[in-house]
């Protein structure tokens, strides 16, 4: 659900996750309550980069597309594009092999 709110509202992303408030950081796809606590508490402390996002055990494959660290920003539309097809089922999935 999070995924495709967030496909439909390209206008509210990319997020910063250094200066975004708790309700922004709750919208994106991959962050959960306990992730956005932990974002904003090591956030009081320092500027998060994009390897804070990974040790804080947030889900970068998604998460990547739709925020801004002080090192990172979404590279194009690729990404958003690619999970878009995703989301419609377009991605082709392996088989099984037995």
């Amino acid at each position: 659900p999070k995924l495709a709110w967030a496909l439909a509202h390209p206008e509210a992303f990319p997020v910063d996750v250094n200066r975004a408030p708790r309700e922004s950081l709750l919208r994106v796809p991959g962050l959960g309550t306990r992730s956005v606590m932990r974002l904003l508490t090591a956030r009081r402390h320092r500027r998060l980069r994009r390897d804070d996002l990974t040790r804080l055990g947030a889900p970068t494959n998604k998460l990547l597309a739709f925020v801004t660290t002080a090192d990172h920003r979404p590279a194009d539309d690729a990404t958003v594009r690619w999970l878009q097809r995703a989301e419609r089922g377009a991605v082709a999935a392996q088989g099984e092999l037995f």
